[in-house]
């Protein structure tokens, strides 16, 4: 839920996850992405408004193409997958972004290197130095 939360605000926020984000729109069209400095997958501005088609590596457009058909067809509501690449563990998640009415407005793309995480062990406790 949302209470007078500015544009800016929303951006920072967004700005600050420790996560690259993209979204593309009901008519696969790419319309955000986060600019985080750690960004694995680079875009450039004028990927912007492109089909989400023309922003991945041709070996993996036909999965891309199945999942947001598979989230338009309601057969499913996420998909996951993780990859080894430059001394990373990438774990990359698409979610289908639904109306309350349930109808599909787009997918949202969430990557993050969880090399580190993987790598934890016991416990860290809120503020433990």
């Amino acid at each position: 839920m949302i209470e007078n939360l500015s544009g800016e605000q929303l951006e920072r926020m967004l700005e600050a996850l420790p996560v690259d984000i993209g979204f593309v729109d009901s008519e696969d069209k790419l319309r955000y992405w986060n600019r985080h400095e750690t960004r694995v997958f680079k875009r450039a501005h004028s990927a912007l408004g492109l089909p989400v088609q023309k922003c991945h590596p041709p070996k993996s457009v036909d999965k891309v193409e199945r999942i947001i058909g598979d989230f338009k067809a309601g057969k499913r509501d996420f998909a996951e997958f993780w990859i080894d690449m430059r001394g990373m563990k990438l774990y990359i998640r698409y979610f289908a972004v639904r109306s309350e009415a349930g109808e599909y407005l787009g997918t949202l793309e969430v990557g993050q290197d969880i090399s580190r995480i993987q790598k934890l062990e016991g416990q860290k406790r809120l503020l433990d130095d």
